[in-house]
């Protein structure tokens, strides 16, 4: 499991297997968001099995199903209260880290109006390209 900081105490990571828990546990996560839809893909089938599996090792679980590209105001503002009550380190992924980063960007952009540039420049560091959604978090 690779992870990438987009802020202190906020890391994303590629698609989790239910096993990989395991590991985000020893490295100290006690929250994690998945922004992944059950059934998306053959590696993904059943939310359920995560959620119980974060439960049984006394990590926070947050799931908050996106399609790619499509983000909601309900779904940022859930990924926004998520950042605000969930307790820290905390993990979000999807299958490649894009939609976790993304819904990032508009919760910080829309709940604490971030600064545009040091949010790409954050999400640049953790590998992923924010441009594709400039004028939308540009017109927050």
């Amino acid at each position: 499991m690779q992870t990438r900081p987009l802020e202190p105490g906020v890391e994303i990571t590629s698609a989790l297997t239910v096993d990989e828990l395991d590991e985000v546990k020893a490295r100290g996560f006690h929250a994690v968001v998945c922004n992944r839809i059950e059934g998306e893909s053959e590696d993904f089938p059943d939310e359920a099995r995560y959620r119980e599996k974060a439960e049984q090792l006394g990590i926070a679980w947050v799931h908050i199903p996106v399609k790619p590209g499509e983000y909601s105001e309900a779904d940022i503002h859930s990924f926004a209260k998520a950042l605000k009550q969930l307790p820290r380190p905390l993990l979000a992924f999807c299958r490649t880290g894009k939609r976790a980063t993304h819904l990032w960007a508009y919760a910080k952009r829309r709940h604490e109006q971030c600064d545009l540039a040091e949010l790409f420049e954050a999400a640049h560091v953790a590998g992923v390209d924010l441009e594709e959604h400039r004028h939308q978090l540009v017109s927050i």
